[in-house]
């Protein structure tokens, strides 16, 4: 884990600083503030040890069929040693493959499955070891795997669903963009040329745009993508720090249409990952981190540990979701019930299956309705071009003719 150097005060007011270990600076602040301490400082001094070497990430949909054979290879009292040397010689990806042969060698030689693991966390998220350790703590490994095999599966699903209504409109920008750089470059200088031979010297105001612009891209290029290439790298600076990324998060949840649609998905993936974590036996104070780590957002992330702490003090875990306003009614509610029937994971999985229904329905609508408005805003530009480009033709022609 990366090392953090941090300053923090206590109640008394004295300055203690020290460096430790976390997974995160949002994390270690949050721990600090459970303390009771307020946090000055915290910067990281030194990265995570590299402990994957080049492996690199894996497929959620290869781990998902790894977890399902995996799963089955446990239940039949295959050892642990074989499963992995039989299921790395096995699969097609290169990565998994000495992954699996850097696991294997680890628990011969006498480490948990679950510390073997985590030493690639590029592959095997906080959720996977949690729910590993979980299994291997309770004896019920093949169970942890084949829930955490159903939760990726449906993790999968609900990406690809969300990839698939966002192909078309990138495909339509991404087209139109290329008919207008096109248009503008290719085009446009030469009515230009053929309007300076016919001694035309004004021009509508679309018209004079549409010539300055190309003029502009034609002449002066590089200043156009210095301009993007600054935009960008200022873009990704500012999301790398701390209020760049709530900045953003939050403006995914204020954004019109999409925003209910994000707060869909993220509802939907705390609800199956604190619903598959709480059934697989993990206690719920390390779930509720581990899910802050993994909803994708951190607004809500902060909702999930404040409630957290809370939660530590002795609160019920649906009062301080509900204090958040983060999480709707009908979510809280359900959670009180569970938590009242001692039935809080199965409430959760039903949540999330509510949840991922509303963001296939949302999904179904945002692409029925997108794929018209695609197709008049790329005729609006085109033949604003188009038109622009004639109009002084026709002056022309209309001066003639008198």
């Amino acid at each position: 884990m990366p090392v953090f150097a941090y300053k923090v005060r206590g109640s008394d007011g004295e300055l203690q600083a020290g460096q430790v270990e976390a997974e995160s600076a949002d994390l270690l602040r949050k721990r600090f503030e459970e303390q009771g301490l307020a946090v000055t400082e915290v910067i990281q001094v030194k990265g995570a040890r590299k402990q994957t070497g080049g492996f690199g990430r894996v497929k959620l949909t290869t781990l998902s069929i790894f977890c399902r054979q995996f799963s089955t290879m446990v239940d039949a009292g295959v050892s642990l040693v074989r499963c992995l040397d039989v299921l790395g010689t096995q699969t097609q990806d290169p990565r998994l493959k000495r992954i699996l042969a850097d696991v294997g060698e680890r628990v011969e030689g006498g480490e948990s499955l679950s510390r073997a693991m985590a030493r690639h966390p590029k592959a095997f998220s906080k959720l996977f070891i949690g729910l590993v350790k979980a299994g291997e703590v309770g004896g019920v490994l093949e169970e942890s795997l084949q829930r955490l095999s159903h939760f990726l599966e449906k993790d999968v699903e609900l990406r690809r669903k969300v990839r698939a209504s966002l192909t078309y409109p990138i495909i339509v920008v991404t087209f139109a963009f290329i008919v207008v750089i096109g248009l503008v470059v290719g085009v446009i200088p030469r009515f230009a040329d053929l309007y300076k031979d016919l001694n035309i010297k004004e021009f509508p105001w679309s018209t004079q745009i549409l010539i300055d612009i190309s003029h502009g891209l034609l002449d002066r290029w590089y200043v156009y993508v210095g301009t993007i290439v600054i935009v960008l790298v200022s873009w990704r600076v500012f999301a790398s720090t701390r209020f760049g990324r709530r900045v953003i998060d939050r403006m995914k949840l204020k954004l019109p249409v999409f925003g209910p649609l994000h707060h869909k998905i993220c509802l939907a993936r705390f609800s199956r990952t604190m619903g598959t974590l709480l059934s697989s036996g993990v206690p719920i104070l390390q779930a509720m981190e581990t899910v802050a780590e993994t909803i994708g957002n951190n607004i809500l992330s902060d909702a999930i540990m404040d409630a957290r702490a809370r939660i530590r003090e002795g609160d019920r875990i649906g009062d301080p979701l509900e204090a958040s306003r983060m999480f709707p009614p009908m979510v809280v509610h359900m959670i009180g019930v569970g938590e009242e029937s001692g039935s809080l994971d199965f409430m959760l999985q039903k949540i999330a299956d509510f949840y991922e229904m509303e963001v296939d329905s949302a999904i179904a609508s945002l692409t029925s309705a997108i794929e018209p408005v695609l197709i008049v805003f790329l005729g609006v530009v085109v033949g604003f071009i188009v038109i622009s480009l004639f109009l002084p033709l026709i002056k022309v022609i209309e001066e003639l003719s008198k």
